[in-house]
């Protein structure tokens, strides 16, 4: 209950904050005529404003300007986080070439790297092997970071699917940050938790308002810095936990990326062919059901990631589990390509071996 209560200021803060300043942010769109377009990836139709994430970046920073005593490592990430909102920013009212937007995402992530030394020092491998190199975890951390900012705004495809995971996410970080002792882990998570949370009640479906690539990278952005903080020196096991955490994110990004490169189309173009958008189109699932379904999925290899962090062989059963299901799902989808079924495959031929084996 005392950990409830003490938790409870660094939480509603923000969310009211929150609360209170996505309806302006909303005005402030409509005036200055920032829409989400309309394409063959949206599924939204009519004027609908996409400048949401300013109501989260202000309550997050008033949040962390008020609980959080700065530090360079502190400096380091909320400067990284403003270059990487305000090219979000820039690219919900100009429309950035993905060049543009991709060299704020780097500098960003540098300046973590760089200034906030947010970054991997260490990495215990199995069979006592040690990668102490810096410029071997410097680069993992860069493409961590910049991995991460991409996938969660690649997830911004439904109402409140992106937001939502990122709360799920947020939370998930901050419950692992607690039970490592990682006060500082938890108080951000809470921070970034409450602002996401108030946009939430606006963008979820039916959604009044989007929170734009303002608010999608600099999300992944601060969950992929946050996670690094918490892992910097870091055992082979305990490098899976963010990996788990974001296991959704991560594989949508990695299946488009493979599923253009197939099809010999652009890794920026847009697609119909995402996660969120098989559960509500192939699966006809429907908006919302698509999204509770993607929650629940994400729920659970949080969850996951929390169990082996205090039983292994238990939480390592339950990753291969779902990541069982995670294959079948994609293999029956035909999310990648039609033709790639190795599970389904395999399956077949055993069960026609067992067929011919019956007739002898």
């Amino acid at each position: 209950m005392n950990l409830v209560i003490g938790a409870f200021p660094y939480f509603v803060l923000p969310l009211i904050l929150s609360l209170v300043l996505v309806p302006i942010a909303k005005k402030v769109g409509i005036g200055l005529g920032i829409y989400a377009e309309e394409n063959q990836r949206t599924v939204h139709h009519g004027k609908m404003v996409r400048m949401g994430g300013l109501a989260i970046y202000v309550a997050f920073m008033v949040g962390m300007a008020i609980f959080v005593k700065a530090d360079d490592t502190l400096n380091g990430i909320l400067l990284g986080g403003m270059v990487v909102f305000f090219g979000g920013l820039l690219d919900d009212i100009f429309d950035l070439k993905p060049i543009i937007k991709l060299a704020f995402q780097i500098v960003a992530a540098l300046i973590a790297i760089f200034m906030g030394q947010v970054y991997l020092s260490s990495i215990n491998l199995p069979f006592g092997i040690t990668i102490n190199s810096v410029f071997i975890s410097g680069f993992i951390s860069f493409v961590w970071i910049v991995g991460i900012t991409n996938a969660i705004n690649l997830m911004d495809g439904l109402d409140g699917l992106s937001s939502g995971i990122s709360l799920i996410v947020t939370c998930t970080i901050g419950i692992l940050g607690f039970f490592m002792g990682r006060r500082d882990i938890c108080i951000m998570s809470l921070i970034l938790a409450g602002a996401i949370l108030g946009f939430l009640k606006y963008n979820f479906h039916p959604a009044s308002i989007f929170m734009g690539d303002c608010g999608a990278l600099f999300l992944g952005y601060m969950i992929a810095t946050i996670s690094l903080l918490g892992f910097k020196t870091t055992a082979f096991i305990t490098l899976g936990f963010p990996i788990l955490i974001l296991f959704i994110p991560i594989s949508d990004t990695i299946i488009a990326i493979i599923r253009r490169k197939l099809k010999g189309q652009k890794i920026s173009e847009a697609d119909r062919s995402h996660l969120h958008h098989v559960l509500m189109y192939k699966l006809d699932l429907g908006h919302r059901n698509a999204v509770l379904i993607l929650y629940l999925m994400t729920m659970l290899f949080g969850m996951s990631s929390i169990v082996t962090y205090f039983d292994k062989t238990v939480g390592i059963v339950m990753v291969i589990v779902l990541l069982f299901i995670s294959e079948i799902f994609i293999e029956k989808t035909g999310m990648i390509n039609p033709r790639f079924h190795p599970l389904l495959g395999l399956w077949r031929r055993i069960r026609g071996k067992t067929k011919e084996e019956d007739k002898h």
